[in-house]
């Protein structure tokens, strides 16, 4: 995004990067502990052994796809990466409300791509600190961040800016020099 504001890496949290290396240790241990004890080695371990590999294979591919989240904000919207499939981009002006919320197991079910109870969805990287967007249309939409306050306070700063220009352009149509008050409403 060439007009970025503000970009962030988020990196997948600690529980996950735990989680993944216990299993792909596991399946290397499992593999390592057949390698030596089976002998000979028949049919069936041949094919224990391509499973335990394809599985391991996948776990690390999904590590390096899901590895974190990319955060960019420009004068227009709000870009959200997560992975090669998982995309969100949402334009400043159908932000209805921006907030810091904490993305909760109880919420999301875990981290990662997630659709919560209440019906909203997010991607998260960790149990911790993340923004919420309440579209115009839409589900209401959650992401970790590092730094949620600046992010909202980019996005309502730049829906400020906004309204203030819709406000002066609607004068500027009337005839007034300069606004009466800083509702779209009260023009005319």
């Amino acid at each position: 995004m060439k007009d970025a504001v503000y970009q962030e890496w988020v990196p997948t949290g600690a529980f996950v990067k735990a989680t993944i290396l216990i299993v792909a240790s596991s399946i290397v241990f499992l593999l390592l502990t057949l390698a030596v004890f089976l002998r000979p080695i028949d049919t069936e371990a041949v094919i224990g052994f391509g499973v335990s590999i394809t599985t391991l294979v996948f776990i690390l591919i999904l590590l390096l796809n899901f590895r974190g989240i990319t955060i960019q904000v420009s004068s227009e919207r709000l870009t959200v990466d997560y992975g090669l499939l998982n995309h969100k981009s949402i334009r400043l002006d159908e932000i209805v409300t921006c907030k810091i919320v904490k993305a909760s197991f109880r919420r999301f079910g875990g981290v990662g791509v997630r659709y919560g109870l209440d019906g909203s969805w997010a991607y998260t990287t960790s149990f911790g600190n993340a923004v919420e967007i309440v579209p115009t249309k839409g589900r209401t939409f959650v992401f970790s961040s590092s730094n949620p306050e600046r992010i909202c306070q980019l996005i309502n700063q730049k829906k400020l800016e906004t309204t203030t220009e819709q406000v002066t352009d609607a004068h500027a149509q009337c005839g007034e020099a300069k606004p009466k008050s800083t509702s779209v409403r009260s023009f005319c």
